[in-house]
């Protein structure tokens, strides 16, 4: 995929099965996904779009690192910053690792705000 809307779309569709517990939000412009009533630093993951990549920020990666166990060396190298992973195309192999990613990311997330 080397379509910049196809890898925002892709994202957004990866993104779209946690908009159940998640609200709308935005984070320096940004639209984001966050746990109801927080605020908006503590937000799950937040997407912009520049000129030649889309950014996808998981800032829940820091307090919860482990999430990117599993993940291969390709996937790690998408890794950005601290919290930003960066797909300037994205393929299916790295999407099926980005949901995974995003799937063991939100169990601790999920777990902290909704007390479980």
């Amino acid at each position: 995929m080397t379509d910049l809307d196809a890898v925002e779309s892709r994202i957004w569709e990866l993104l779209e099965p946690y908009r159940d517990e998640l609200e709308d939000a935005t984070i320096y412009g940004m639209p984001s996904l966050r746990w109801p009533g927080t605020g908006s630093h503590d937000y799950f993951a937040a997407v912009q779009r520049s000129a030649k990549k889309v950014s996808l920020y998981a800032i829940a990666v820091d307090t919860w690192p482990e999430a990117l166990d599993g993940s291969s060396e390709q996937f790690r190298k998408r890794r950005t910053g601290k919290a930003t992973f960066s797909f300037p195309t994205l393929e299916e192999e790295t999407a099926v690792e980005l949901e995974a990613f995003l799937a063991r990311l939100y169990r601790p997330y999920r777990a902290h705000h909704a007390g479980d």
